[in-house]
């Protein structure tokens, strides 16, 4: 009954990995109940300091107290590569906007522009785009991307372990550089109309994401019945949930769990810092092979967001839904495509 309707999210402590044997079973054990059941946790013991996560959070609110015109500066309207800055209500999520503003950030890479014959999603690696004004900013997200990948490698890792598998199944899907995404997320408020969506209603389709919330609310996981339980800030953690690949590569065993944002009250804000751990765009999603697979219930069906064995794939499709502008001014035969 816990695991169905749950009233709270699991606390994991990462640093048990480095314990006794019987530290690294209960962090098995802990882990292997929260991917199985909510498919949500808050993560401790990851390592991350204190100092880290505070040059990330005042670069980060630093670049949203800029002028409108140094934020759009970087607007990603300029990026072929969906690097850059996105207004208020220019992101959708399930057709509506999102009431918030927001910074991807990925990779430093030069541009990939697609070959004849090869894959669209190339264009997705490229370089991000930075604000001259704030140079901090560049090296407080560059720094966090890093130090993310390798919590996200070992979240992993011990994740597979905790249901039977090699720990190390998937290190060739990521070698040898995995997609990795990066958001800095304002929201702004109530929007002065219409329903209030921060984020609506959706799934994240890559392997594990690690969130950073402020102190203010409003992330909410869908239980099984259609309610929606509150996830309130927990100090020092990231909340943690797993993203459709995965449940797709367990055949449903692991879940990946619907989730939303309601916008804060009033005019007051609310920030957050999305860290999305990817396989390469070109790695093909093995099937994970481990003891309890004849126990799996099969994955969620959606005939309006099927998913693909190519990462690059799914990622694309993502990013052209969210980013319509983006999509019509760089990338119209996607559009033509469907």
């Amino acid at each position: 009954m816990t695991q169905q309707h749950p009233t709270s999210l699991p606390v994991i402590d990462l640093s048990l990995a480095d314990g006794t044997p019987a530290d690294r079973e209960r962090l098995h054990r802990d882990l292997r109940a929260a991917a199985t059941g909510v498919g949500f946790f808050q993560l401790t013991g990851h390592g991350v300091t204190p100092a880290e996560t505070a040059a990330l959070t005042s670069a980060m609110r630093a670049f949203f107290a800029l002028p409108e015109a140094d934020r759009l500066s970087v607007s990603n309207l300029n990026s072929p590569h969906f690097r850059g800055y996105t207004r208020t209500g220019d992101e959708r999520t399930g057709g509506r906007r999102d009431w918030r503003d927001q910074l991807d950030i990925g990779p430093e890479l030069p541009p990939h522009v697609p070959a004849p014959g090869e894959p669209a999603y190339w264009w997705l690696e490229g370089p991000n785009q930075w604000p001259a004004a704030l140079p901090e900013l560049r090296t407080a997200a560059l720094h966090w991307i890093d130090r993310l990948d390798g919590v996200g490698r070992r979240l992993l890792h011990e994740l597979l372990a905790s249901i039977g598998a090699r720990p190390d199944f998937y290190d060739d899907a990521f070698a040898p550089h995995p997609h990795l995404h990066l958001k800095l997320v304002r929201y702004p408020g109530s929007a002065p109309d219409g329903p209030p969506q921060g984020v609506g209603t959706h799934k994240d389709y890559g392997f594990i994401t690690l969130l950073l919330q402020d102190t203010v609310g409003g992330l909410q996981v869908e239980r099984p019945d259609g309610t929606f339980l509150d996830v309130p800030p927990l100090d020092g953690a990231f909340v943690v949930n797993l993203g459709e690949l995965l449940e797709v590569a367990t055949d449903g065993y692991l879940k990946a769990t619907s989730h939303r944002v309601l916008s804060p009250p009033g005019a007051r804000e609310r920030f957050s810092v999305p860290f999305f751990y990817n396989p390469r765009l070109d790695a093909h999603i093995t099937p994970l092979d481990f003891p309890h697979a004849h126990h799996a219930p099969g994955i969620t069906r959606d005939p309006g967001n099927p998913l693909h064995a190519e990462f690059g794939t799914n990622e694309l499709k993502g990013y052209s839904r969210a980013h319509p502008e983006v999509t019509r001014r760089h990338h119209a035969e996607l559009l033509a495509s469907g």
